[in-house]
């Protein structure tokens, strides 16, 4: 099957690049396992296509405010932004500065006394003022840990219980849900080169050896040659594939 759609389908099209079953390929079955999941973790830290962009919603909690920080899924690959955080009885009143100022905005767009980039010009000085004023949430993402750390005063209340966290997260896709991950032709090159290396790291203990016919049998050459493969396919990954490098904003 060369569109694999699975774990097994994707080690089986591997072992067929290799050979088989023309060339008997000797790689125990949990090591075909083991390099699968090595190529499924390389993938996953650095291709863009492994990721998701979207946006966590939680509820903080008494537990929350007690442990000082927020627990996250262990799906999460990185944290992009995190944004102000409101309590849930929060709202906007007529006396708001920001609402009088949004209220002169649209008169005087609409008389044509102001234009979008006067508008655009306020903006700039409201979350001038917001930043300098109110500040923002710095917090800090452990990706090993799944936690978010916000640095806050919690006896004070800077964070309550009904506060809503939001944050712009990246997910990592599930393949075993959108199995149309193990079809992806960087995979399938670096699952086939990691198998490759293995099968010759197996071989290279015989090296040496002459086997009836006068056949011998060559793992180094194979090692030598998977490696080469590894180490191409990593750098194209980092230079084609990898999202661009970005500045954190807690």
């Amino acid at each position: 099957m060369a569109n694999p759609t699975s774990r097994a389908t994707l080690i089986d099209y591997c072992l067929r690049r290799l050979g088989d079953p023309v060339i008997e390929i000797n790689v125990d079955p949990d090591q075909l396992e083991d390099r699968v999941d090595e190529a499924l973790q390389y993938y996953q830290e650095f291709h863009s296509d492994a990721t998701l962009r979207t946006y966590l919603k939680h509820l903080v909690t008494s537990d929350d405010v007690t442990n000082e920080y927020i627990p996250l899924s262990t799906d999460i690959q990185f944290l992009s932004k995190m944004f102000k955080v409101h309590g849930g009885q929060m709202s906007r009143n007529f006396f708001d500065i920001k609402y009088q100022l949004h209220l002169n905005d649209i008169a005087n767009m609409h008389t044509y006394i102001g234009d979008l980039a006067y508008y655009e010009q306020m903006q700039q000085y409201l979350s001038l003022l917001d930043m300098k004023l109110n500040g923002h949430p710095q917090v800090q993402f452990s990706r090993k840990q799944s936690r978010l750390y916000i640095f806050g005063e919690f006896v004070d209340q800077d964070i309550q219980v009904g506060d809503y966290i939001v944050a712009e997260v990246y997910k990592i896709i599930d393949p075993s849900t959108h199995t149309s991950v193990f079809n992806d032709m960087w995979l399938k090159e670096y699952t086939t080169a990691l198998i490759k290396q293995q099968w010759g790291a197996n071989l290279i203990k015989f090296e040496g050896m002459q086997l009836p016919g006068g056949v011998m049998l060559n793992g180094r050459q194979l090692f030598d040659d998977a490696s080469s493969d590894i180490d191409r396919l990593r750098e194209s990954i980092r230079l084609e594939h990898e999202m661009p490098a970005d500045f954190f904003m807690g």
